[in-house]
């Protein structure tokens, strides 16, 4: 099962599973304890999380080009013909893989309540047949 919550949220070991941090930001003075790895590529890029704070783009704006972005061929790409990365799909699919096997929690900075949180849409990419 995959669900989702913030990391300053309560933690329990036993219904979070496995707990990933997917923010470009791990933040400054947050304990190592409150997640199990850290994967700042999960995250959006600095560039479009400060377009969507600032109001810049809208809502499903930012969906779409989070989206793409966790899909986007990178540098490593280029140099080898055969296998490609593709962006963080192996990552997705090894989340995809642990969550059958156990619960696995993602989290951001963001509020627990907060709704346009990007980890909602990362949960949703996972879950989906697209990966």
């Amino acid at each position: 099962m995959i669900k989702t919550k913030s990391v300053l949220s309560p933690i329990d070991r036993e219904a979070d599973g496995l707990r990933i941090l997917a923010a470009r930001f791990r933040g400054r003075g947050m304990p190592k304890s409150r997640y199990d790895v850290w994967m700042a590529s999960l995250g959006p890029s600095e560039r479009l999380l400060s377009a969507r704070q600032s109001r810049r783009i809208s809502r499903a704006e930012f969906a779409r080009e989070y989206r793409a972005e966790l899909f986007l061929d990178g540098p490593i790409d280029s140099r080898s013909k055969t296998i490609k990365n593709h962006g963080q799909k192996f990552t997705l699919r090894l989340i995809k893989q642990l969550a059958r096997k156990g619960n696995v929690t993602l989290m951001c900075h963001c509020h627990e309540n907060q709704d346009e949180c990007h980890r909602y849409l990362l949960r949703e990419v996972i879950l989906s047949g697209r990966i």
